[in-house]
């Protein structure tokens, strides 16, 4: 978001666009969530319509003028895709040449070739969390899985002691590390560092998706002992290739933008002098803009033209990358939209206001938001927004390094059991050839593991720092 969109938003949060009283801003919370759950898994309506309607019920309740709801909706709307959608199609334009050059393919074929038997669910968690850097959650796993099938086919290994580790390598990058487009956003509803934000998500990152991945396969390889469905195993993207780019080449690629972002956050804890020229360039080469901008420049030549792409076809890749975004950035822009009217109608001032009776750290409440906001919508991208917009009065006041916690908090929280109103739990159901049963007891619980375990460590460093 731009300081200017902002600044315009300060000025017209000032005042609520209702006099309502808390207890029915509370009851307008309530009723806005449950009509967009109802039309997400009552009415399968599309989350963008939903969360529009939801946004104007939510008005509504909360007894503000439609003229008001509808400036406080679009406001939101508009400065939340100002803010992360150039992101999410740079992004996309960097997965689809990850994709489509068969750089990815490299990666896991190099990773695969050096890795033994009983390594091979730690080879599936750093293949999915380095390819997990640049996608989405739902583009990562259409990309994984048939490589998940495969090895899981050829090694004759229980389908999810391999399948997990790919998971929950893939949510983990999802929920807690940015660019992905919830963690970005919550960053911007926080007023966060991103730098910061970044640093301390590796470092929750990191255990959290050891304990859920490699350390969990190993109990829903007995719970759910299946092997890889033959009808789902396709063919791999880019055997029509002539050649692949570089494994050297394609990592250092896909890591560039969060190389760029992590050497800003240096800089500015270490040099913190704005007017600096050092801490100047970084500021610009590390934004999340410039970073992404200059791995997909690069991705061109060291992806697209090392795969033999003629110029022609970098184009049609580039275009064929930014239509299916289309859907993403509505949704996204749409709950900041709903965010948005929570934080005009005063629902923040009123969270902030019981809060100062709770004795609930603010981490802790940010979390457990998310983890309701999730459990009705089974959106992890919609909880965090909303979330987000809910705790940001009590970022406030926060130090850097807290402000950055909570919105790993609330990103955590985002994640909590996956079930059926969560389009991610059927695809991984339909992919794994299981039962919504099975689909629980794997999918569900890591989602949960990860929720909880990356909480735990949220809350030790915030002892910490």
């Amino acid at each position: 978001m731009t300081s200017l969109s902002v600044e315009m938003l300060a000025a017209d949060a000032v005042e609520p666009i209702t006099s309502a009283g808390n207890a029915q801003l509370g009851v307008a919370v309530l009723a806005g969530i449950a009509v967009i759950v109802l039309l997400i898994t009552k009415f399968k309506m599309h989350a963008f319509l939903a969360l529009t309607i939801g946004s104007l019920a939510l008005g509504s309740f909360a007894g503000a003028a439609p003229a008001r709801t509808i400036a406080s909706f679009t406001a939101g709307l508009g400065s939340t895709v100002a803010g992360v959608g150039v992101l999410i199609a740079l992004g996309a334009i960097l997965g689809k040449l990850l994709a489509d050059s068969g750089g990815a393919d490299q990666i896991v074929d190099t990773i695969l070739a050096k890795a033994s038997r009983r390594s091979m669910p730690w080879a599936m968690v750093l293949i999915a969390s380095i390819i997990g850097l640049p996608l989405f959650f739902e583009v990562g796993i259409v990309l994984l899985i048939p490589v998940v099938l495969l090895v899981a086919k050829r090694g004759n290994f229980s389908l999810m002691r391999i399948g997990i580790p790919a998971l929950a390598g893939l949510s983990v990058m999802h929920g807690l590390i940015p660019p992905h487009p919830g963690p970005l956003v919550a960053i911007d509803a926080l007023g966060a560092n991103l730098g910061v934000t970044l640093a301390l998500g590796v470092l929750v990152a990191i255990p959290t998706v050891i304990i859920a991945g490699p350390v969990f396969s190993r109990y829903a390889a007995r719970w759910v002992d299946i092997k890889a469905p033959e009808k789902m195993i396709p063919q791999r993207p880019s055997e029509d290739l002539d050649r692949r780019p570089s494994f050297g080449a394609t990592l250092a690629t896909i890591l560039l933008p969060v190389v760029l972002m992590l050497i800003k956050a240096l800089v500015d804890i270490v040099v913190d002098d704005p007017e600096q020229g050092l801490q100047r360039v970084t500021d610009v080469v590390g934004s999340p803009l410039i970073a992404l901008l200059a791995a997909v420049l690069v991705g061109m030549f060291t992806l697209g033209r090392a795969a033999g792409f003629s110029k022609g076809r970098l184009s049609t890749t580039v275009e064929k990358s930014l239509a299916p975004i289309a859907g993403v950035l509505l949704i996204v822009g749409a709950g900041g939209g709903f965010k948005q009217t929570l934080i005009d109608a005063g629902v923040g001032q009123m969270i902030l206001d019981f809060s100062k009776d709770w004795s609930i750290p603010a981490l802790l409440l940010g979390w457990l938001i998310a983890v309701a906001i999730r459990l009705a919508t089974g959106s992890a991208t919609v909880a965090t927004i909303s979330a987000a917009g809910l705790v940001a009065p009590l970022a406030a006041d926060m130090s850097t390094s807290h402000a950055a916690l909570l919105v790993l908090a609330v990103g955590a929280g985002s994640l909590f059991f996956s079930h059926v109103n969560d389009a991610g739990f059927w695809l991984v159901k339909e992919y794994f050839g299981m039962n919504v049963g099975q689909t629980v007891k794997t999918w569900s619980v890591m989602e949960t593991i990860i929720s909880v375990v990356s909480l735990a460590f949220i809350l030790l460093l915030s002892l910490i720092v």
